[in-house]
Formats: C-alpha cells, sequence, structure tokens
C-alpha cells in the first residue's frame, strides 16, 4: 500500500495537489487518533470492570467450594441414616418374628388352662392320696403357673420393644426426608451460583476479546496513516526539483529500499532469529495417583512420588503457555473430571488454603527443608492453612476455578523458592 501511494505521489506535479492529499491523510489520522483515544477509555473502563468481576469471580467460587463441601458431607449423613434405618428394621422383623412364637406359645398354654378348667387344685387333691406326692405335684402346678406368667411378660416386653422400634423408625424416617430436602436445596444453589459464574465469566470474555480486536485494528489504522503521512511530507520537500529529476531519485530510492528490504529478510534468514509460532503439544501421557507413598524426606523422593490425581497430562514443565513465546509453564496441567480427589503427594503442612487470582481455588503443601508443592484450579478445599496431611490424603477436588474453560489440575513443585518439574519427582507411567 505505501509503496502504490508513493508511486501515486511522484506521478502529481504540481503542489496544491500534494497539499490536498496532505490535509485528507492528516483529517483521517485526526479521526482514528480520537477513536483509539476513545477505545482505550473504554478498555480502560472494562478492565477496572474485569477487577470487579474477578473480586465476584473469587467469591462466587470459594462459594461453589463451601456448597460442594455441605454437599458432600450431607450425602454422608444421608447414607448414615439410610444404614440405621436398614438396622432398626432388621430389629423389627426380629421382634415381629419373636412375637409371632410367643403368641402360638401363649395360645397353646391358654388351651390347655381352658381344657383342664377352673377345678385342677381341687381334682389333685381327691386324687392324691399321698401327701408328700401331693405337695411334689402342687409345687409343680405353681411352677407351671409362674412360668406362665413370665411368658406373658416376655411378650409384654417384646410388644413395647416393638413399639418403640417402630417409633425410631418413624423418627429416622422423617429426618431422612429432612436431610433429603436439604440436600436438594443446597445443590439447587450450587447449580444457580455455577450458572451465574458461566455467564459473567463467558460475558466478560466476549467483552475483552472484542475491544482488544478493535483497538489493535484502530492502531494498526494509525500507523499505516502515520507512514502515509510522513511519506507525502518528504515527497513535498522535493517539488522544487523538477519532475524528472524527483522520478529518478524516487526510482532509485524505491530501489535501495528494495534492495535493503531483501537484506534484512535475508539478514533475518541466516541469523535464525525470524518468530517462530509456538508449536502446540499434543496431549501427554496418562498419570496416576495410585500406588504406594513414599514415607522419606522430601529431598531423597526424586522418582518416587505418585501423581496427585489420575489423569493426563495437557501442558508440561517448560513448555510455552499459548501463543505468548516469552511465558512458560513452571508446573504442569493434568486433565481430570470435575470432582475427583486430588491427594497430597507426599506429607506435609498445609501454609495456604484459598483463593488466589489466575490460580483460582489454591492449595499450597511444605514439605519442609524449602520444598512445597501446589495445586491449584481446584473444585472445593478439603483442608485448611495449618493442618498437617499424610502423603496420599485427599487435600481438595478437580475444577475450574480461576477462569479455566475445562475442569484441569495445576500441579507444581518449588525447590528453594525456584521451579521444579514435577516429572522429575513423579513415578513415570506406562
Amino acid at each position: 500500500m505505501l509503496r502504490v501511494l508513493i508511486a501515486l505521489v511522484l506521478t502529481c506535479l504540481l503542489q496544491p495537489a500534494f497539499a490536498d492529499e496532505r490535509a485528507q491523510t492528516q483529517q483521517q489520522l485526526e479521526a482514528t487518533r480520537q477513536d483509539i483515544a476513545e477505545l482505550k477509555k473504554l478498555l480502560g473502563k472494562l478492565q477496572e470492570e474485569k477487577s470487579s468481576v474477578q473480586k465476584d469471580l473469587r467469591g462466587t467460587e470459594t462459594e461453589m467450594g463451601k456448597l460442594e463441601k455441605q454437599v458432600d458431607a450431607l450425602q454422608k449423613e444421608l447414607k448414615k441414616s439410610e444404614s440405621e434405618l436398614q438396622r432398626l428394621d432388621g430389629e423389627k422383623k426380629k421382634l415381629q418374628s419373636a412375637r409371632t412364637e410367643q403368641q402360638k406359645l401363649i395360645a397353646i398354654q391358654a388351651r390347655a388352662a381352658y381344657q383342664n378348667g377352673r377345678q385342677e387344685y381341687l381334682k389333685l387333691l381327691l386324687n392324691q392320696q399321698n401327701p408328700e406326692k401331693f405337695a411334689r405335684t402342687l409345687t409343680y402346678y405353681d411352677y407351671l403357673s409362674q412360668a406362665r406368667l413370665e411368658q406373658l411378660k416376655s411378650f409384654n416386653e417384646t410388644l413395647r420393644q416393638l413399639a418403640n422400634v417402630e417409633k425410631d423408625i418413624e423418627l429416622q424416617q422423617a429426618q431422612l426426608l429432612v436431610q433429603k430436602s436439604s440436600l436438594d436445596t443446597q445443590r439447587e444453589e450450587l447449580e444457580k451460583v455455577r450458572k451465574e459464574r458461566q455467564v459473567a465469566l463467558a460475558k466478560l470474555n466476549d467483552d475483552v476479546k472484542a475491544r482488544d480486536s478493535k483497538l489493535k485494528a484502530r492502531e494498526q489504522d494509525q500507523a499505516e496513516l502515520a507512514n502515509v503521512l510522513k511519506t507525502i511530507e518528504e515527497t513535498l520537500a522535493r517539488q522544487a526539483r523538477e519532475a524528472e529529476e524527483a522520478r529518478q531519485k524516487a526510482l532509485i530510492a524505491q530501489q535501495e529500499a528494495e534492495k535493503k528490504r531483501l537484506r534484512e529478510a535475508q539478514a533475518e534468514a541466516d541469523s535464525g532469529d525470524a518468530p517462530r509460532k509456538p508449536v502446540k503439544s499434543s496431549p501427554g501421557a496418562l498419570v496416576s495417583s495410585d500406588g504406594e507413598t513414599f514415607g522419606g524426606a522430601f529431598a531423597s523422593a526424586r522418582g518416587k512420588l505418585p501423581w496427585p490425581v489420575n489423569g493426563r497430562l495437557l501442558a508440561r514443565f517448560g513448555e510455552t503457555r499459548g501463543d505468548d513465546t516469552r511465558t512458560k509453564w513452571d508446573g504442569v496441567m493434568i486433565s481430570a473430571s470435575a470432582g475427583s480427589q486430588v491427594h497430597a503427594v507426599h506429607g506435609g503442612r498445609v501454609v495456604f488454603a484459598d483463593w488466589l487470582r489466575g490460580a483460582g481455588l489454591l492449595v499450597i503443601l511444605d514439605h519442609g527443608n524449602g520444598y512445597l508443592s501446589l495445586y491449584g484450579h481446584n473444585q472445593t478445599l478439603l483442608k485448611s492453612a495449618g493442618d498437617v496431611v499424610k502423603a496420599g490424603e485427599s487435600i481438595s477436588t478437580v475444577g475450574n476455578s480461576g477462569g479455566q474453560d475445562t475442569p484441569a489440575l495445576y500441579f507444581a513443585i518449588r525447590q528453594q523458592g525456584r521451579p521444579s518439574d514435577p516429572a522429575q519427582w513423579c513415578r513415570a507411567q506406562g
């Protein structure tokens, strides 16, 4: 475009034509500058709004983590209540069986007593001639009567226990309904908060992309117009010369410029400093948190630690982050299902468990002697600062907090304040 404008200018012999074109270009440049200034103001406001949304995002994702924890606790209580209900139902069945057997026995004894009638004592007295035998028979009769009374007492106790168990079952069922209702409410609230987060995050990303793209286009337009204006002003300074001399000089200048461009292009090709597009890495190998944990000192754990979660490596240590060749990954990203348990790779103490910009819900463990492990973009934090955890213990669940689009775990290791490749510390897979 610039060379076409230069050729057009050089074909003009009259200065007023250049002056008119210069004035027109100057007006376009001024209009573009005003547009850029206005866009920068809008972008500044958008950045302020983004900061506000980031704060809201922190609060929303922290609340999501708490709600997930409450839902998990309610589910555990629900399982306990269901187990207790099953136990009470089993006890009820046993008592009902005992009641049936006791009813049969009492019925048999009642029929026998009815058949004997009320004259049992009199019959015994009249039929016995030996006083000692009569006394012994009378004692047996008393034992039999006492046994009948004990059976009736036992039957009544069984009925009482059965009534209590049925009352406990009704109470347990009522509590179970309350817990289920509370669980449904918590889940609905969690889903509402999750949808609000998704809407806010999507709107924020769309606005930033639109404003940033428009601003870049305007800045490019401004640069092109400035180059055109500079070319016109240089051409106006040479209008005093004859047209032929101007054309010759312009031709020479154009040839020199072309040679210079070719030399610079050749120099860049020879030096190998030409910018290259970053190569996107293919998904890495599967990693696993299964297997034995390492109980020795962290410094001697190189190559012996399990991975914190089961999944696949999305980004490796030292790789370029996105399209920006200036930034590198100081840890790894592991793709995993949302809600998956994240395990401590080694025993230590929680020194940070909170939301952090860029990392979302983050847990940091101190393993002593300057060694730290970091676990970011979680859905739920299961530990708090100050807690002591064992190797393999669950400390969080996988999520997409911190502005991530898909669930994945950010995992990093720091050695004396310097990033260290987690793949050198964790066991190789396959």
